[in-house]
């Protein structure tokens, strides 16, 4: 089924594929942390949360991750081929530029096979699981990390200040707690010369051993000057702190929704049950609108149509038409239809805004399942014909001309999503504007790598713009003759 050929281009491919793939990943991987960077740091979070957040992250990536990883693979890949004088050499024994290509095109298409499976089944589950991680991190509490000279105030209903801290931080001295006193007259306050700071085993409780200290507390109702001042002083006294808003609680799955933690089949139920939206506010508003408008019932009554030629008197105004003992209960009657009839009128819109928009992000996420898989074959027809161009092999030129494509797809699906998303574009042609401006180009890329263009060659453009001077000069030579 391989040939020879076949096999030294697929070893020239894997080789850069791989490289490129795990690159691709880490930087993903690492523009998520630098975005939340400031809720990850100093929660206290252990090894495994850590792991298992990175997991979920690159996993998350992986569908973005693989066509950059193609696009610049197979230029680097063609480049080095090129570079070698390996591809003059397939080319002058007659072998056409498809046919070498085609071992990696049934790879590619392997790849956008795994890239749709990624997105449309593991992708749900790890948006689902990767939401809840992520909230339960950000709403944990920092972790303990009380200093010398600052109030800390992170524990619920006390503040505490430590004036010296031992090096192993656990030994303390001039220590200071205020407790809040829920109805008292004054926060309860602990004085002690030193002490000892620990976390219980169980990690549940903060606890101070304090030695040769007062406790200060008043007693009393609010208003009145007969209140009690206490005054305690003691040799040790024990406090425990409860550290239970420290702890990162686990949220249910349940919890979250978002169209992007949704399979095909899920969003193709989704997606049918939003498009009766018409009948269902049809039906809504007959229930809680026409029952405001009094003529609606007059509408099948089989009446004759009144010919207005026959009416004897035409009155200027509506009120005119209104006998004075009526006219004052009449308007106040309408205004009061009309008030009720525009506050139901604008629930009626804004339900089915959020309907509509809800059914257009639900086809986005529909369309995004296919276009990041059809990404990676148009973004390596891109990059095998101009890699074969410019003939360059190495980090260097091929991650320059990478990086423009790539970051051309991702601006236009930017572009085309919140289009989408705005109405000012329908989900399909939003989701696929990458797609069709790039596969002119990789079509036309393709033409001119088969006919041996010289599209990115300096020394063509260097000896066009020579000629081009050239004919200027002769050209006002005969100008001035003349």
């Amino acid at each position: 089924m391989f040939k020879k050929l076949d096999i030294l281009i697929i070893r020239s491919f894997v080789g850069p594929f791989i490289a490129a793939f795990t690159i691709s990943l880490f930087v993903l991987t690492m523009q998520f942390f630098w975005l939340y960077i400031d809720d990850l740091v100093g929660k206290g979070l252990d090894l495994f949360t850590v792991m298992k957040l990175i997991g979920l992250v690159a996993l998350f990536w992986v569908p973005l991750a693989l066509p950059l990883a193609l696009l610049f693979s197979s230029i680097m890949t063609f480049g080095n081929l090129g570079e070698s004088f390996e591809l003059v050499a397939i080319k002058a024994s007659g072998i056409p530029l498809l046919r070498f290509m085609r071992p990696l095109i049934i790879i590619t298409i392997f790849i956008s096979g795994i890239a749709f499976l990624f997105a449309n089944n593991i992708i749900p589950v790890t948006q689902l699981k990767l939401s809840a991680l992520k909230y339960d991190i950000i709403v944990s509490k920092p972790a303990i990390d009380i200093k010398e000279g600052i109030f800390y105030d992170k524990i619920d209903g006390y503040v505490i200040k430590l004036g010296k801290k031992e090096k192993n931080d656990s030994i303390i001295h001039d220590v200071v707690i205020f407790e809040r006193s829920l109805g008292g007259l004054q926060d309860h306050m602990l004085i002690a010369e030193s002490g000892v700071m620990r976390v219980t085993k169980d990690k549940r409780f903060l606890e101070f051993i304090l030695r040769n200290g007062w406790r200060y507390q008043e007693k009393g109702q609010r208003g009145t000057t007969n209140t009690e001042f206490i005054r305690m002083g003691f040799k040790e006294y024990k406090k425990m702190f409860d550290l239970k808003s420290f702890q990162m609680n686990k949220s249910g799955d349940s919890a979250f929704y978002d169209p992007k933690m949704l399979s095909i089949r899920q969003l193709n139920g989704v997606i049918d049950s939003l498009h009766n939206i018409d009948t269902f506010y049809r039906r809504r508003t007959l229930y809680e609108v026409s029952p405001y408008l009094r003529f609606t019932k007059y509408e099948d009554t089989g009446w004759a149509r009144i010919d207005s030629s026959r009416i004897d008197r035409k009155a200027k105004t509506f009120n005119s038409l209104l006998p004075d003992s009526l006219a004052f209960s009449v308007l106040q009657n309408a205004g009061s239809q009309i008030g009720t009839l525009k506050g139901n009128v604008n629930v009626l819109a804004n339900d089915y805004t959020q309907r509509y928009l809800s059914l257009q992000f639900h086809k986005i996420e529909w369309h995004r399942k296919f276009t990041l898989s059809v990404a990676c074959l148009v973004l390596f027809l891109i990059g095998a014909p101009l890699g074969s161009i410019i003939r360059k092999g190495g980090l260097g030129t091929p991650l320059v001309f990478a990086v423009i494509f790539f970051v051309s797809f991702h601006l236009l699906n930017q572009f085309g999503e919140k289009f989408a998303r705005a109405g000012e574009m329908s989900p399909l042609m939003g989701m696929w504007l990458s797609t069709m401006v790039l596969i002119p180009v990789g079509i036309f890329l393709t033409y001119k790598a088969m006919r041996d263009s010289q599209l990115f060659n300096q020394e063509f453009y260097y000896r066009l713009f020579k000629q081009l001077r050239r004919f200027w000069t002769n050209f006002r030579n005969r100008k001035s003759s003349t």
